[in-house]
């Protein structure tokens, strides 16, 4: 299942993809037509099987139940789950991005976090502030855990995770490339805000199961820019919860951004960044500048 939150006429709704990829209003139509009550949060419904299993058939559109429940265009999309405690992203997971930089390829994962204060939704803005450089988006599959997850192995993580959604990694390179020359931490280049652009569904991992085959795909403006396969990432889903989770305890919500392919370059205002995952989702934000 495709698993949002929008703002539909002041309200925070939680909906469902129907056939067509509209919104549907899940709480609404699971009251009036099973009686039943969900959990109104993604990640909680996400990991509810039999609450998924009851939904399921109501999206069939042969059934012809979903449509009596889309909402009207929401005014606003909101990250699909919410109040992660923590962002944590993957650096050179993708062996053609690691030698765009120079960078040799790890032998580990190399891991850093981004503010969750970062996060934004489908269709809202980008923000550059005045004289921040050069800013460059990233396309990435994001997986969102569903469960405490401490030292956890790679051949239980599944079992931890809610589903996936596409991230954008929008990173402020200037601040980050001063910043390294000058051996500090890159949080400041990768947590300004709106920096952060996820969404707009969180796909439940029995929809997606092997996350290690799909395509990604940045445009500018219409214009490819990046383009790759999962298949291509250094280090497997289960093996990044597996690492991760021997130093960090992972909570419900968090957020574990697997890395970007080759092809990054610069947006500027005005610039519309479309990022697509297949079987995921297609996340459009513009660049504006602040003010």
């Amino acid at each position: 299942m495709r698993i949002g939150l929008v703002i539909v006429e002041g309200r925070e709704v939680l909906v469902a993809a129907d056939a067509e990829g509209r919104p549907v209003d899940l709480g609404a139509m699971a009251e009036k037509e099973l009686g039943m009550r969900i959990p109104r949060d993604p990640v909680e419904l996400a990991m509810d099987p039999d609450a998924l299993a009851s939904l399921d058939p109501l999206l069939d559109p042969e059934e012809g139940v979903a449509e009596r429940y889309r909402t009207p265009q929401p005014d606003r999309w909101l990250p699909p789950f919410r109040r992660p405690s923590k962002v944590l992203a993957l650096a050179w997971n993708y062996r053609a991005h690691a030698e765009e930089g120079g960078r040799e390829v790890p032998a580990e994962p190399v891991f850093f976090a981004k503010a969750p204060s970062c996060l934004i939704g489908h269709g809202e803005c980008i923000v550059v502030p005045e004289g921040i450089g050069r800013v460059d988006p990233e396309v990435e599959l994001a997986v969102v855990l569903g469960r405490r997850a401490r030292a956890v192995s790679a051949q239980e993580a599944y079992d931890y995770v809610a589903g996936y959604t596409v991230f954008n990694d929008v990173t402020a390179r200037d601040l980050q490339r001063g910043d390294i020359q000058e051996g500090r931490p890159w949080f400041r280049a990768k947590s300004l805000d709106t920096f952060g652009p996820v969404g707009p569904w969180l796909v439940t991992s029995d929809e997606v199961g092997d996350p290690h085959g799909l395509t990604l795909e940045l445009e500018v403006n219409g214009k490819l820019r990046q383009s790759a396969s999962t298949a291509d990432m250094l280090f497997s889903v289960p093996e990044l919860v597996e690492y991760i989770s021997q130093y960090i305890t992972l909570c419900p919500g968090d957020v574990i951004a697997t890395g970007t392919p080759a092809g990054i370059a610069p947006v500027r205002p005005g610039d519309e960044v479309v990022c697509r995952v297949e079987g995921i989702g297609t996340l459009i934000n513009s660049v504006v500048s602040a003010g």
